[in-house]
Order: structure tokens, then sequence, then C-alpha cells
């Protein structure tokens, strides 16, 4: 029988994740889940070699990093009432550090949201959440920020 024990909830920590947040408590209580919700720091590694120091791309990440860690303890306490959660801050690049982590976690589900991007604005900057759907090899539940309108 198919079960699901593990949901893995990528969230950028903006308002938006709130709403991500609620779809995983909602799921993780239904199926007796426990939730690793994760936030993955910007990689500045491919700016090396453009006349800024490595070390100050260092610091910069680590400073993202520490702030991010902070915000993640206080958003799992807050979002997360009632379901056994961990928050996880990595540095890399979005989707493929979420499906990587959804591996290490052993996740038989992801969450997360998009950005409902569209048009250039797609184009010029793609989709973590469509990379993670069309790479995942386990369910990706999608949610969209409330106020964007759909396309038909």
């Amino acid at each position: 029988m198919l079960a699901i024990k593990k949901i893995l909830v990528a969230v950028d920590l903006s308002p938006q994740s709130s709403s991500v947040a609620d779809y995983a408590v909602v799921m993780a209580k239904a199926l007796d889940a426990s939730i690793l919700a994760v936030y993955i720091a910007p990689s500045l590694g491919h700016y090396v070699g453009f006349h800024v120091p490595t070390s100050s791309i260092e610091n910069f990440v680590g400073e993202v990093v520490n702030g991010a860690e902070k915000s993640m303890e206080e958003f799992v306490k807050e979002k997360f009432p009632g379901v056994l959660a961990e928050g996880r801050v990595i540095s890399g690049y979005a989707a493929e550090e979420i499906i990587r982590q959804a591996k290490e976690y052993n996740a038989d589900m992801i969450i997360m949201g998009t950005h409902g991007r569209v048009g250039l604005d797609r184009i010029l900057f793609g989709s973590v959440a469509e990379k993670v759907v069309k790479s995942s090899n386990i369910p990706v539940l999608t949610v969209r920020p409330e106020g964007i309108p759909g396309e038909i």
C-alpha cells in the first residue's frame, strides 16, 4: 500500500510560504507524516572570476545562511503546529538541492510554491517548481500564491 510518511516542504521564507506551510500541515496531519522544511540560499559560486573576491562571496553567502537559519527556526515553530517538523537551510541551486534533499530525507512527497511568473519574466528566470516537477521521482504538490491569476 502506498504510504506518505515524509514530506519535504521547500520554502523561500516569503509571505507566500505560509500558504505552502498550510497545505503541508493539512497533508502531514491527514497522513501522519513528518515534515522537513528546506530553504535554499542562492549559490553565488558562478560569480567567482568576475573581479569579486571569493572571500566576499563566501562572507555574503554565510550571512544569508545565518539569517535564513534564524528565520527558518521561527518559521517551523510558527507554521507547523501539531506536526513533527524540522527546518534546514542549504546553499546551492534551488531545484537541484530540493531534489537532493528529498532523496537524502527519503521523502515520499514534495510540497512547494510557485512564483506564478508568466511571459518574459518566466523565460528570463525560469521556474524552480517546473524543474523540480520534471526531475522528481516522487509526487510534487505545487501551491500557487494567492492573488496571481492563472493562465488558460
